[in-house]
């Protein structure tokens, strides 16, 4: 919904939050996935609370929440109230800030002292987290404190070890360690979001004394926002895909008009370092996984020149894909997706034209397509609205670019192929197919939250669900890698199966669609039938639950060989393999170790 998307109107959402929350229930178009989330307060959180509700529904995601009484955040957590303990969440958000602060370092304190009264704030709070994640095996995120409303020691406060600012940075560290120490916590950064909106209106200190919120009601959807945001990341709904247009975006100017050598880029003016400044953030969006494409109106060869200029922080092969042309932007962002093997939802659509904004707003729904008013404010409004997420970088993201390049590379090479079962031998392709194991984790879970079209259940798990299932042995699991003479393409694909006596059900079978049609689907259908029946296993049950984008495996337990036994109204079917001594490998093309 355009009214929750960044940059919004605060006060508009507070105001008509009932009838924004009406209509995004009333959207028939969505499946949502749903969550159970407890919300942990040192503070007044009912406005919190409604407003994250909001912005979840508005990325797909339906909440059901658990609300600690106000300021009870530490004994609900710490001493199981029955009530949190029944509801048994799969997110829980701690909502605390610089007022839960009870005891600051006094004017006369030594540095022991100091020293003393941190590891008292470490002790609680480290204490709460650590039974928190013992207790629930899920992701927790932790608000940071906010700087102070004032600095008793001036502009030495944040020097002094008895000062309040200085105090709040070495409290915050203490959360940054934990974080970077613990996979699934997550700090929410109400420090850099109070300094954004502006400390003395964040702090004002009237919201505290009459309502007993942390923060300024008219800021409240900010912070909530920035919740929003990371629980999407967490469960896959981020944003994977970068288009942009050129003239206009990328360098100033009409490349076809002016010429190369004349298009605003580089130092020598205001608006060249403008447009150079995007061009490096767009750069570090790449080194962080997101892939990068062009969809610009203008002639291939001349577009490209642009990239030739010394100047130019982006260069070609940065870009996954590169469509300049003078066809309809939205049909040139379909082909993109289709040639990527990723959903036209996956996009952020980044143009200066309002009206080529507002026919892929038209035409392909879930685009996410940014206000690019004026150059100066491309990278605040690209970054604020946390399309690109990062919680935590996997050696898979950081290479994700690398291996959609390696793809196109696969592409050319089967050009030259008429039979394709000789192309897929020429690929010299390897697999390791393996139970889970602790260093593939993080990704496994990443997969089950980002997989919609090779997903047959559409089942999503949190790491911790992930690490809790691979130490069951009523579970039998399996990750698949897979690479080739071009490049690796990391961990592909995830089977998890539950046993029941000599039954195997399908709980999740998925794969990345970059290696659709290369048999690694075969490889992991091979494997399951020799694990399983070394469990014991005699007959393997799969089930299909179809959805808006995953149609295009309604036929997968077919093709590998099971028989369906039912089918409902809406499509949901459930098929049957019965494993026999006789089983030939379906997998011709890759070498599986």
């Amino acid at each position: 919904m355009k009214e929750l998307d960044y940059p919004f109107d605060s006060e508009l959402i507070r105001k008509k939050r009932i009838k924004i929350r009406k209509a995004l229930l009333a959207d028939e178009s969505v499946t949502y996935i749903e969550k159970r989330i407890a919300i942990l307060g040192g503070s007044t959180t009912s406005e919190v609370k409604n407003m994250i509700e909001l912005f979840l529904l508005n990325n797909g995601i339906k909440p059901y929440f658990y609300e600690s009484e106000y300021n009870r955040f530490y004994e609900d957590g710490v001493f199981d109230n029955p009530e949190l303990v029944g509801f048994e969440p799969e997110i829980i958000y701690i909502h605390t800030s610089t007022r839960n602060i009870i005891k600051w370092p006094a004017a006369g304190d030594d540095a022991e002292s100091v020293n003393i009264l941190s590891a008292e704030v470490e002790g609680k709070f480290k204490g709460l987290w650590d039974h928190l994640s013992q207790k629930y095996h899920c992701p927790i995120i932790q608000n940071n404190f906010e700087l102070p409303f004032y600095r008793m020691l001036g502009n030495q406060d944040a020097v002094m070890l008895q000062g309040r600012n200085s105090y709040i940075n070495r409290l915050n560290e203490m959360i940054y360690v934990y974080a970077r120490e613990h996979d699934n916590f997550f700090v929410h950064d109400i420090n850099y979001e109070a300094a954004s909106y502006g400390l003395d209106k964040w702090s004002e200190p009237f919201y505290w004394h009459m309502y007993k919120y942390a923060m300024a009601v008219p800021a409240i959807p900010y912070t909530a926002y920035g919740v929003a945001v990371i629980i999407k990341a967490i469960l896959g709904r981020n944003k994977k895909v970068l288009a942009l247009d050129l003239d206009n975006t990328l360098w100033g100017g009409v490349i076809g008009d002016d010429g190369p050598e004349n298009i605003e880029i580089g130092q020598e003016t205001s608006l060249g370092q403008t447009y150079s400044e995007f061009q490096s953030y767009v750069k570090e969006l790449k080194q962080t996984g997101t892939l990068l494409t062009v969809i610009s109106k203008n002639n291939d060869d001349v577009a490209r020149s642009g990239f030739d200029r010394p100047d130019s922080v982006l260069k070609v092969d940065d870009f996954v894909s590169f469509k300049a042309n003078w066809e309809p932007k939205d049909r040139n962002l379909v082909e993109e997706a289709n040639e990527l093997n990723l959903l036209p939802e996956s996009f952020v659509f980044a143009d200066d034209n309002p009206a080529e904004r507002e026919i892929i707003r038209q035409s392909i729904p879930g685009v996410a397509i940014p206000e690019f008013d004026q150059p100066e404010n491309y990278i605040h409004n690209i970054d604020r609205a946390g399309y690109f997420e990062v919680t935590k970088l996997s050696s898979d993201d950081l290479k994700r670019n690398e291996m959609y390049q390696a793809n196109a590379k696969r592409s050319v090479a089967q050009a030259g192929f008429t039979d394709y079962a000789e192309y897929l031998k020429s690929l010299e392709m390897t697999a390791e197919i393996r139970p889970f194991e602790e260093i593939y984790m993080s990704r496994i879970a990443q997969l089950s939250n980002k997989s919609n079209q090779f997903n047959l259940t559409t089942r999503r798990f949190t790491q911790a669900e992930i690490e809790k299932i691979a130490a069951d042995d009523s579970y039998i699991t399996l990750y698949g890698k897979l690479q080739d003479k071009f490049g690796d393409n990391g961990v592909v694909s995830v089977v998890i199966g539950e046993k029941e006596n000599d039954v195997l059900h399908i709980r999740l079978w998925l794969m990345s669609c970059r290696v659709l049609k290369r048999e690694m689907e075969f490889a992991m259908m091979d494997e399951l039938v020799n694990v399983a029946g070394e469990s014991g296993i005699t007959t393997i049950y799969g089930y299909y639950y179809p959805t808006a984008k995953n149609s295009m495996v309604k036929d997968f337990y077919g093709i590998q060989g099971f028989e369906k036994i039912s089918e409902d109204e809406e499509k949901n079917s459930i098929w049957k393999f019965v494993i026999t001594d006789d089983y030939i490998n379906k997998n011709n093309s890759i070498k599986v170790n």
